[in-house]
């Protein structure tokens, strides 16, 4: 396991809730980020701690090997891997990602 690999797997396991994503929670620098951070927000978490692949290059690169998912903004929770901005709007719609996040 590489040193970014081994520094992502401490990320998720010791962080209940985690979004790796372009920009921060305050100045998400894609759509798809900013969504992602307002679904979170909609569904009631207060402690969400960003990752803003934008400043790390091997994240960028090392998130995508990690979760084997081609896109940011990738979120997990209590060190599993939840999903893209697709399917959080998905789970949030269906009352889903509320439930996961509470529980």
């Amino acid at each position: 396991m590489s040193e970014v690999q081994a520094w992502i797997k401490e990320t998720v396991t010791q962080n209940p809730v985690v979004l790796f994503m372009k920009g921060t929670a305050q100045f998400p620098q894609c759509g798809f980020s900013g969504k992602a951070i307002q679904l979170l927000k909609a569904s009631g978490v207060e402690n969400i701690v960003t990752i803003n692949v934008l400043d790390n290059p091997d994240v960028r690169a090392g998130i995508k090997e990690y979760s084997n998912w081609p896109t940011v903004p990738q979120l997990y929770v209590n060190g599993e891997f939840v999903g893209g901005s697709d399917i959080l709007t998905e789970m949030f719609d269906s009352g889903e990602l509320q439930t996961l996040l509470k529980a």
